[in-house]
């Protein structure tokens, strides 16, 4: 266990408290009955008994968040099922009464917290004869408090459900039987409980081994339909828990039966109290819900009813508008090309492509003279083409009217690649060169040692123009209203870092969020182009990020309809200076917190920030959607390169896609550092949600709300924060993050 911690960060810019109890209270709308519940929540958010697990895993995409407390430990988890076959769990577990450091000066009075991964796989799917068989790893990449491994089997006999398993670790500390890998090898007879480097790599060296111990208990769902009771053999004797082991704290079981009740609150809350180890109350709560059945409500305008005849004498900058505001093609513009009818624009208001497209086919149903014979639609982000739709004019009629039995939209279509030329005859544009938005932040930690939540409250003003079609200038001023950053220290030696292996390129945020209540975030001008129909490039300048500035620029290979691509960035950055609004500094050691030429000598490094004046970076980056359907609906990023900190390496990032739209995803960075360069957590990695407006809103939109959680923030492995990413604007040229909702409208 480390016995100093640095600091820890994860930064998520949204009202994300608000958008997850939004999620969770519609997710399910009708009230359960008793087979049709969900199976309750364990003490680490996977589903279970009280502190054992069981085997059974919840439905695909159940989302939950919750908090268990009693005298020796607080945990709060959260919980996700990926797939039908594998469940992942993130826990913070606070220890009361033990501090994070001995240093009061660095952490305070702060709890110390510990931080864990928990994963657990489906091996059997329970059936007549056989249970639902799963394995298991808590604490994947932790410190070790809490690591264990299992394997268990659940089975359902009317209202019980019952579980038999086999621990080790943490689960099978108690050791009530012979390790069974003991005999087939001595290594596996002893468990090593140190941890590599500074805490957060995968311990696989001491998985299955040492004691082990059987466990088991069941679930007795009541004729009542809230009310279940539980009832658990405990595979651990505590004797290795960190209160007992760090504090001297009594934790011998008086009997190894814990007993407990959940209550269902709502469709979308469970209530737990349980009585463990004969003298310990436990406490708990958990909101649920799942990203596959999330439902959308929207006010929308219909779309419009096909006439018998069209208009005589079309107005098409009234066309142009309606294509604008019912069919969510922005900047349009429309023009005819001998018996064609073509409207290009952006779409920003459907996520499903095809209900966009129906509606713009009305439109020019109702307006487009009679010697047309196809609507082409070409659909174009920041300026350039990404796909083209022929619509069959008359094919189109007939599917509007319902004429034929199964009539649907894809009878008239057929996707194209863009034209390279476009010409024809101009009608009508609507193409708005500017946009000024307010967007609210949340900037958040959690888990760190100096406080367990960190927070930055404060809204960006957002403003864009385009000087053509494809050339934007575009800046954002933030605006702080509250935060507690003032507690954060950047290690024990405060203020400044002793490992000099890379610059302070993330690790001086304290100073970029304290030193100015209103600073300028972003101002570039970027350049978008498409030389030819596979390859898109942009090129930027400018004040790319909170931190840095500099110039770069990325490519992007992206077939039409292609399940893959490729890119490649470049970037030449300097680190923006924290206090001033346009100022980058010019040297790489500079004067800081109060220290200058006359208490700190040129050379004097120890009260001197060691910073990024002039660096270069970028990755080369592999984009995959496997066509698997034990992975549906997934992406795999791969990038190779260099990063922030001038460290060289990979980042590997994966992403699940849920039918709603939202989107988890997780990724994990390793580079030459070693880990003592690195510092605690050994190497870069964290977890993301990314949430369509239109689940939380009533109108459509192709907007997204972004959930970002990093446990530790250091300086390796960091990249450079984009404001646009390639593979992001060419999404409609295969989707993925904008693919539409096939639950409901």
């Amino acid at each position: 266990m480390a016995n100093t911690t640095h600091s820890i960060s994860s930064h998520s810019r949204m009202l994300s408290a608000v958008c997850l109890g939004m999620l969770a209270s519609q997710a399910h709308a009708s009230e359960l009955q008793p087979a049709q519940l969900r199976p309750s929540q364990s003490d680490f958010g996977g589903v279970g008994l009280m502190q054992m697990p069981a085997a059974r895993m919840a439905p695909e995409g159940e989302f939950n968040f919750g908090i268990t407390v009693n005298d020796d430990y607080q945990h709060y988890f959260s919980s996700i099922q990926l797939f039908p076959w594998l469940e992942t769990t993130i826990r913070y577990t606070r220890v009361p009464d033990v501090r994070y450091n001995s240093n009061k000066a660095y952490s305070g009075n702060n709890n110390y917290t510990d931080k864990g991964i928990d994963v657990k796989l489906r091996l059997l799917e329970e059936s007549y004869w056989l249970p639902e068989t799963s394995i298991g790893i808590r604490d994947i990449g932790g410190t070790g408090l809490f690591d264990g491994e299992f394997i268990a089997g659940t089975k359902r006999f009317g209202p019980l459900d019952i579980t038999l398993g086999l621990g080790w670790g943490y689960i099978g500390q108690r050791g009530n039987v012979t390790n069974p890998l003991c005999k087939a090898a001595d290594k596996y007879c002893i468990r090593d409980d140190s941890f590599s480097g500074n805490g957060g790599s995968f311990e696989a060296g001491r998985w299955f081994k040492g004691p082990a111990s059987v466990f088991g208990g069941v679930e007795y769902q009541t004729p009542y339909a809230p009310l279940r009771l539980k009832l658990e053999y405990d595979g651990n004797n505590y004797s290795q828990d960190f209160p007992h082991v760090r504090a001297g704290k009594d934790m011998q079981p008086r009997t190894p039966i814990n007993i407990g009740a959940l209550y269902r609150l709502a469709d979308w809350a469970d209530a737990k109290i349980s009585y463990e180890r004969g003298d310990v109350f436990t406490f708990g709560l958990t909101l649920n819900t799942n990203f596959n059945q999330l439902e959308t409500f929207w006010r929308d305008e219909p779309k419009q009813t096909v006439t018998a005849q069209p208009a005589q004498d079309p107005d098409w900058k009234q066309v142009s508008a309606q294509l604008d505001n019912n069919a969510g093609y922005t900047r349009n513009t429309i023009s005819e090309d001998g018996d064609t009818l073509v409207v290009s624009g952006e779409q920003i208001k459907y996520r499903d492509r095809k209900e966009a497209q129906d509606r713009a086919a009305a439109i020019l149903a109702n307006n487009a003279p009679g010697y047309i014979k196809t609507y082409r639609i070409v659909e174009r982000s920041n300026g350039v083409d990404l796909t083209q739709t022929d619509i069959d004019a008359a094919a189109y009629r007939k599917i509007a009217n319902n004429e034929y039995f199964g009539a649907k939209l894809e009878d008239a279509t057929k996707q194209k690649q863009p034209q390279a030329e476009r010409s024809g005859k101009p009608l009508a544009s609507n193409d708005s060169r500017w946009n000024a938005s307010i967007d609210p932040v949340l900037i958040q930690s959690v888990g760190g040692p100096e406080s367990f939540y960190f927070y930055q409250v404060g809204f960006n003003t957002n403003g864009n123009v385009w000087l053509s079609d494809n050339i934007e200038a575009s800046g954002s001023i933030y605006f702080n209203l509250f935060d507690n950053y003032d507690k954060f220290n950047y290690v024990e030696n405060n203020p400044h870092i002793s490992n000099f292996a890379v610059p302070r390129v993330r690790t001086m945020f304290r100073a970029y969020a304290r030193e100015n209540s209103v600073r300028l975030n972003n101002l570039q001008l970027t350049w978008f182009e498409q030389p030819t129909d596979n390859i898109y490039t942009q090129a930027y300048a400018g004040y790319l990020e909170t931190m840095f500035a500099g110039v770069g620029g990325e490519v992007l290979y992206r077939p039409l309809n292609s399940n893959w691509a490729l890119g490649l960035d470049a970037n030449l950055v300097s680190q923006r200076e924290p206090d001033s609004w346009f100022g980058v500094f010019t040297d790489s050691y500079v004067y800081y917190d109060g220290y200058n030429a006359s208490n700190c000598s040129a050379g004097d490094v120890s009260c001197q920030a060691y910073v990024l004046d002039q660096g270069t970076t970028g990755q080369l980056t592999a984009y995959y959607m496997p066509q698997w359907n034990w992975i549906n609906d997934t992406l795999f990023k791969v990038s190779v390169g260099k990063f922030l900190g001038g460290d060289k390496g990979a980042r590997v990032d994966f992403s699940k896609q849920f039918k709603s739209g939202v989107i988890v995803g997780a990724y994990a960075t390793v580079t030459d550092l070693t880990t003592d360069e690195y510092g605690e957590g050994s190497f870069n990695k964290g977890f993301y949600i990314t949430i369509p407006f239109d689940l939380m809103t009533v109108k459509p939109t192709t907007s997204r709300a972004n959930i970002a959680w990093q446990p530790i923030t250091r300086d390796g492995g960091q990249q450079l924060d984009r404001k646009y990413h390639l593979f992001d604007v060419t999404d409609s040229r295969s989707q993925w993050s904008q693919r539409p909702s096939s639950v409901g409208k």
